[in-house]
């Protein structure tokens, strides 16, 4: 009976895991099919590659400002709030989109969606860690993720299709009522109730969780990469005139829902220090690929690299960032890792708009790598502290 009573314990799939994760799916569909069509959008309305990076990374700037007081909020006003709100908030944002005739109106609107996007996002991630046992929790994180590869398989290939046959009003009205599939099925949830701490926070400032910067910190540099890849990869690839970008995304998603089924679980076993060196040198191979660049067929093997390296080091990387916090912290470190998350997209896609223009489409893929190759500098600091604070206490009593 005691057996029988643990494994029900350790249970993933119950229905509220699969509930936020088809919720999960749709908003991510929604928000994966406007990834690559934005660019397109902006140049439509006279952008060049300049005001293409800061239309992308105003996005990611406005979600990271919101995601240390979404945080906060998933501590005081609950979980269910938070998510509700941000889904309806990412909803009414995308659909305008199409009915706007400036980039300035485009530009008020984007920090809207960022909005939208950085509570609901930091909402759901907290939530599928309430409902994930412990002991599972690398696992069940990548099954979470999962949802997010799953619509990122279809999404930007399914975007750019349907942008090329329909107008913007109607392609933006399509993602938004994608985004409201999430919110019905997000009010069936029931939301774990989180009861106040004893004590208050010290300090003045409460936007960041102390036990999560290394992992979150280690995310930004990777994730430039991304903000060079959405923003600018389509546009790259049609100046060469390399065919098959809808592909690149397909075969990017399917090679990371290939790392989920055992990338988390590595984790569980053996750790951060499996995955992450192994990971980032996929990723850093992907970018140089991508700055060559001659073929379709480099293309397509710097998405699989790509995919099975980002992969496998990003649900390692958010289940780390939560390994060590109190459960009433877990809105916050999943805050500040998504904050990082967004800095490091939002910073790439405003510098390798600079980049871009001024030095070419190549160029922003080597800046990448050697982003990326900052990120294993950095991890190679953090596992050396560690190691010699662990040693501290044995010099005192050798």
């Amino acid at each position: 009976m005691d057996n029988q009573q643990e494994r029900l314990k350790e249970r993933i799939w119950t229905k509220d895991f699969v509930l936020i994760i088809f919720a999960n799916f749709f908003i991510f569909l929604g928000f994966q099919m406007t990834l690559p069509t934005i660019p397109l959008f902006v140049e439509k309305l006279g952008g060049n590659d300049q005001l293409i990076g800061f239309v992308i990374g105003i996005f990611t700037f406005s979600a990271l400002l919101l995601r240390p007081f979404a945080g906060q909020a998933l501590e005081t006003k609950g979980r269910g709030f938070v998510y509700l709100l941000g889904l309806a908030i990412f909803v009414l944002s995308v659909g305008s989109f199409g009915f706007l005739t400036s980039i300035a109106f485009l530009f008020v609107m984007r920090v809207v969606q960022g909005v939208g996007w950085g509570l609901s996002t930091t909402a759901s991630g907290t939530i599928a860690t309430d409902l994930i046992p412990a002991s599972r929790r690398g696992e069940g994180m990548g099954y979470y993720g999962l949802s997010g590869n799953l619509a990122l398989a279809f999404g930007p290939a399914l975007g750019l299709v349907l942008a090329g046959v329909l107008k913007f009003e109607t392609f933006f009205l399509i993602c938004s009522v994608l985004g409201l599939i999430a919110l019905l099925l997000s009010s069936r949830i029931t939301y774990k109730k989180v009861e106040p701490r004893q004590e208050k926070p010290k300090g003045r400032l409460n936007f960041y969780e102390k036990s999560a910067l290394k992992p979150s910190m280690l995310m930004f540099f990777l994730t430039v990469t991304f903000g060079g890849i959405a923003s600018f990869l389509p546009l790259y690839t049609a100046q060469k005139q390399i065919e098959g970008i809808e592909w690149y995304f397909l075969i990017y998603a399917i090679a990371l829902m290939i790392t989920r089924t055992f990338a988390g679980q590595l984790y569980d076993r053996k750790g951060h220090q499996a995955v992450f060196i192994p990971g980032t040198l996929l990723i850093l191979a992907a970018m140089l690929l991508l700055s060559w660049l001659p073929n379709s067929t480099i293309l397509f093997a710097a998405a699989g690299l790509y995919g099975l390296g980002f992969g496998t080091v990003q649900p390692a990387l958010q289940a780390w960032s939560i390994e060590k916090t109190h459960i009433n912290r877990r809105g916050m470190a999943n805050a500040t890792f998504f904050s990082f998350f967004d800095l490091g997209i939002g910073i790439g896609a405003m510098v390798f708009g600079q980049i871009g223009h001024l030095l070419g489409y190549s160029s922003i893929y080597k800046a990448a790598a050697f982003s990326v190759f900052v990120s294993m500098l950095l991890y190679a600091f953090f596992i050396y502290k560690e190691k010699m604070n662990k040693e501290k206490p044995n010099r005192r009593f050798a």
